[in-house]
């Protein structure tokens, strides 16, 4: 009986994959600040903000390069995904769908979906490490790829699980789990970074910025690391999230907003998680190096306990639920896109198994920082195809929604697009040793220039042409 009712209130979660959102779902702002808070305040933070302190970044390069890169990342989501999210309010792969034709996005679907899951099963992994420590599980160190115990293997897989479930009932479920836990994790991340500043010899307000940057952020790398300044933070911050603003993943999310400017929500994500958080959690980071001599073992699970105790390791596994549930989500409207037939909840568990095999390699967690710059990276010029195809084609007497328009399943101009720019990423990095952080940026106008290009030359030139082909 309770499988019966289970499986029947899964089937009656309805995500509109392919139609726009009707009025009466949208959603008003409370859902959305929750959802960037829940989600940006997260197991990423106790990863990211400990490797600025691994990569030399000062105070001063670090603090600033926050503010005004995560900045400029609010303004990405409000001014480009948010209106366009407001006027079409369609998934993203839909869009994309229309735009580049069912070949293209077949591809595009798979390569998100896939990086979803690596995504995701990072955040499990660190969960797992604050599960394990009732166990004594051994932790990962910053050279392991592999899994390095059985414990390991298993407590991942219960995180996976769970994980998985609460994804499997929709976005409904994940906002308001987010609601419920974004207001106390950010409390925690807080109260663990003062409670442990006496033993970094800050006594008063005026010792922080001395021990800051003498003992926390103190401009000079760990063996083996690189050396970050204030241009790699800003990047970083603005660009972390470079699928999900300007690569356009969260026109799946904002779909629901009621109005464009619920983008600016992001700002808690952004200044509660990417700035405060990530500050909280270096300072974390630089007592465990105080104290284990620049150990290699990374684990935010201990870390956190050390801090705040009981409070500090449930902080760490519900940080990294709340990054992992709305990301295998995506990864499941990304997979469903490919065959709308399948209900997403059965999609979102087969994502979820995916994810939580990932998750066992500790890998996903320590290369982190690069995987998320590449991640971006790849996805990102698509976003450009959005944004020309609807605003700027139309201004020069060419169609928008290629694909639907002219009933094509390839759209040659956004295959080309998309392989031009990577290929023109990876020559850059390549010959003139641009690091991955700051080819974003340029990519997008690649981008831009290259889908205006190719689609003056392949695109009819006639309306005649077009209403033939039509």
């Amino acid at each position: 009986m309770f499988k019966k009712k289970l499986l029947a209130h899964l089937n009656s979660v309805e995500e509109f994959e392919r139609t726009p959102i009707p009025e009466k779902n949208l959603k008003g702002w409370k859902s959305f600040i929750g959802m960037y808070a829940g989600e940006h305040t997260a197991g990423t933070e106790f990863v990211i903000g400990p490797l600025f302190v691994a990569h030399g970044v000062t105070a001063s390069d670090l603090l600033w390069g926050l503010f005004l890169g995560n900045l400029l990342a609010v303004l990405s989501w409000a001014f480009i995904t948010g209106p366009v999210a407001a006027n079409k309010r369609i998934t993203l792969y839909y869009l994309l769908e229309k735009i580049s034709g069912k070949k293209v996005t077949l591809v595009y679907n798979l390569v998100n979906a896939l990086m979803f899951c690596f995504l995701a099963g990072s955040m499990i992994a660190v969960s797992a490490t604050a599960v394990g420590i009732p166990f004594d599980m051994a932790m990962p160190s910053l050279n392991d790829w592999l899994p390095n115990s059985l414990s390991w293997v298993i407590i991942v897989l219960g995180v996976g699980i769970v994980t998985t479930i609460v994804a499997m009932f929709g976005y409904n479920q994940i906002s308001k789990f987010a609601n419920i836990a974004a207001p106390w994790m950010i409390m925690v991340f807080i109260a663990a970074a003062v409670a442990v500043l006496p033993d970094l010899g800050v006594h008063s307000v005026s010792d922080f910025w001395t021990k800051a940057n003498d003992t926390m952020w103190t401009g000079v790398p760990l063996a083996g690391q690189s050396k970050f300044t204030f241009w790699h933070v800003l990047f970083f911050a603005w660009f972390c999230n470079m699928a999900m603003h300007i690569g356009m993943a969260d026109l799946s999310i904002l779909r629901y907003a009621k109005k464009w400017y619920y983008g600016l929500s992001s700002a808690t994500g952004m200044y509660l998680g990417h700035y405060i958080a990530w500050v909280a959690s270096g300072i974390l980071y630089s007592l465990f190096l105080l104290e284990s001599a620049n150990s290699i073992e990374f684990a935010p699970g201990p870390v956190a306990f050390r801090a705040a105790g009981l409070a500090g390791a449930i902080c760490v596994v519900i940080a990294g639920w709340t990054t992992a549930n709305p990301t295998i989500y995506r990864a499941g409207l990304a997979l469903q896109a490919i065959r709308p037939q399948w209900k997403t909840w059965r999609v979102t568990a087969v994502v979820g198994g995916i994810t939580t095999l990932a998750a066992v390699f500790p890998a996903l967690v320590m290369k982190l920082l690069e995987f998320v710059a590449l991640y971006g990276l790849v996805l990102m010029p698509m976003g450009a195809v959005i944004i020309i195809d609807i605003y700027i084609l139309p201004k020069l007497n060419l169609s928008s929604n290629y694909a639907e328009v002219f009933k094509k399943n390839f759209n040659p101009s956004a295959a080309i697009t998309w392989v031009l720019t990577l290929l023109s990423a990876l020559f850059f990095n390549m010959y003139f040793g641009v690091e991955i952080f700051f080819l974003g940026l340029p990519g997008w106008f690649i981008a831009a220039l290259v889908y205006i290009v190719s689609s003056k030359i392949i695109q009819p030139k006639n309306q005649s042409t077009k209403e033939a082909i039509a």
